[in-house]
């Protein structure tokens, strides 16, 4: 139970372009929500209720992705000047990874100001102009969400500081006293993501909770501020013109707050099937989502939004239910050993869940978060990753060529299925991770929590390099945020654009083709050993040899290859390679 039952005296709504603004909102959800007009030839792709449902979406990580001014750190004005490169590419919207005011404990996800843009990254107004770009282009806008916690700057939190033990202020957080005879131990054994205990000790003696960075405190979402103040921040970006949501840790939000608080033993593992955790996955989420929709369908068309949700998969279509966010993501793949028959079961299972949400699944190969697959496939076969980043990428040594091969073919793959697609920028140039990042140059919190144990994701966040040559190769400035290795060089996008057989143009044949190929979300399987093979609607095919030799062309059409050249004849399906025909 919270200290606390009375909620703070609510405050007006704040207007678009507001700073700092504070709860709650109250317009009548029953009616339509204004937004900008979408006109031009991309209108109807843009007014299509359902164009997530197969959509490939492209991840950018904005201090990594273009600057615009020369400060090393990448803005807003950097991504909107590079919007004809992403409709060149063949996406059909991009995603934006937190650009809110924020004091970068955690790479943005520690946000001070939901309804703002960080001064370092623009302005609302770059953002406006982000938005009437993209849908100028045909793409959609999706923006990160980060509801389970704000910045330890939030208005919220330093109100909570200033506040008494047990105050209205306090209760929007979750604060306990400790626990022990002179409550000098934390309030419960919860663990913080980041390392450490997940609860941090005030000097008037109350504790707070954060399951990740200690700048990172908790929201409660059983008190009414929080609800309403969210469901604000969400009609405002609407009404700004965004198309949907990424949700951050969609499945931590409810949690059981209940005396003595219990033991939660199921971090970073398999949560329990039946939502008893107390931390993740509670069936009380199902509560504040039909909340979340009542707004989201107030929009026409309505906003998407899409949960990471690290839930058991049988527990996932609770999250991508028509009441509820309406999808998820599906990460089975992102964590898949090069293998045929385990890729063929990630996908089987994959479909079936999300069939039972109504809803489509999303596939992922790489993000902001995890090593890049170009790097995951060319190590052997379950190494641990960690170890791995921490001898800064020298054992096992990594086959660059072999992790690139086996990567254009498993893009090719998950570009073929049914459902939506992920991209993670710098993917389409082949980038790896970058193992050997200076110690000093780290930011990633998990590197000083765990007592430098960890490494964390800073060799997946990498500035892009845009040219071979010049500032930060093409990215801006002399000294991008995180050096880029001299390798990244030939990966440019000016050293691969109009190259045939280059990965940049593989991805781009591929979007193409995609979209012309789309048909009904439905798979048929073909038996064929040691492969990933299925047909789909409309008489087209897909095969991933995974493989030691290589097995005959399944069609008499080439649509395409991963590894033979453009025009080159094709009668066989090498090891590591993805075809599609007809």
């Amino acid at each position: 139970m919270s200290h606390a039952q009375t909620p703070s005296t609510p405050r007006p709504p704040a207007q678009p372009g507001a700073r700092g603004a504070q709860p709650t909102e109250t317009r009548d959800v029953r009616h339509p929500s204004s937004r900008p007009e979408r006109a031009g030839a991309a209108s109807a792709r843009l007014t299509d209720p359902d164009w997530w449902r197969q959509a490939a979406v492209y991840q950018v990580y904005p201090r990594s992705f273009a600057d615009s001014d020369g400060d090393g750190i990448g803005d807003i004005r950097g991504v909107t000047s590079r919007l004809d490169y992403l409709k060149d590419l063949g996406v059909d919207a991009l995603w934006l990874s937190p650009f809110y005011p924020s004091p970068l404990a955690d790479g943005g996800y520690d946000v001070s100001d939901y309804r703002d843009v960080d001064p370092r990254l623009g302005t609302l107004d770059d953002l406006r102009d982000l938005v009437a770009g993209a849908h100028a282009r045909g793409l959609h806008l999706i923006v990160d969400l980060v509801p389970n916690h704000t910045s330890d700057q939030h208005p919220w939190f330093r109100q909570a500081l200033a506040a008494a033990p047990g105050s209205a202020a306090r209760d929007r957080y979750i604060f306990r006293r400790g626990t022990g005879p002179n409550e000098e131990a934390p309030p419960s054994d919860w663990m913080s993501h980041f390392g450490g205990s997940a609860w941090t000790l005030l000097p008037d003696g109350d504790w707070y909770l954060h399951l990740f960075a200690a700048e990172q405190p908790d929201l409660n979402w059983e008190n009414r501020d929080v609800r309403a103040d969210f469901l604000h921040t969400i009609r405002f970006w609407g009404e700004l013109g965004v198309d949907g949501f990424r949700v951050d840790v969609a499945h931590g939000l409810a949690k059981d707050l209940t005396e003595p608080l219990r033991s939660q033993p199921n971090l970073d593992n398999v949560l329990p099937s039946d939502g008893s955790d107390p931390l993740y996955d509670r069936d009380e989420l199902e509560n504040i989502y039909a909340e979340w929709r009542a707004v989201f369908n107030t929009f026409t068309p309505p906003l998407m939004a899409v949960a990471e949700a690290w839930a058991p998969a049988e527990r996932l279509p609770r999250y991508a239910r028509a009441t509820s966010l309406g999808q998820a993501f599906s990460f089975d793949l992102a964590t898949t050993e090069w293998d045929s028959a385990a890729f063929r079961r990630v996908i089987t299972t994959g479909l079936a869940d999300a069939s039972r949400g109504e809803a489509t699944t999303t596939w992922v190969l790489s993000n902001h978060d995890i090593v890049r697959h170009a790097t995951r496939f060319g190590l052997p076969a379950g190494t641990p990753l960690d170890a791995w980043l921490l001898g800064d990428g020298t054992e096992p040594p990594l086959d660059q060529a072999l992790g690139l091969a086996r990567a254009r073919a498993a893009t090719l793959m998950m570009l073929a299925l049914p459902g939506s697609a992920y991209l993670f920028q710098g993917e389409e140039l082949g980038l790896p991770e970058v193992a050997d990042l200076p110690r000093e140059t780290l930011a990633d919190p998990i590197w000083e929590r765990t007592g430098h144990a960890l490494k964390g994701r800073d060799g997946a966040r990498v500035p892009l390099p845009w040219t071979a040559s010049g500032p930060g190769l093409g990215f801006g400035g002399s000294a991008p945020w995180l050096p880029q290795p001299a390798s990244f060089a030939e990966l440019a996008a000016s050293a691969q654009a109009g190259v045939p057989g280059s990965t940049l143009e593989l991805y781009r044949r591929a979007l193409r083709l995609r979209r012309e190929l789309q048909g009904p979300e439905s798979l048929e399987w073909v038996d064929t050993a040691d492969c990933v093979h299925f047909r789909r609607p409309g008489g087209w095919q897909s095969l991933t040899n995974c493989g030691e030799h290589a097995v005959a062309l399944p069609g008499r059409e080439l649509l395409l290859a991963s590894a033979h050249l453009p025009g080159e004849p094709v009668t066989v399906v090498y090891p590591n390679e993805t075809v599609w025909c007809r």
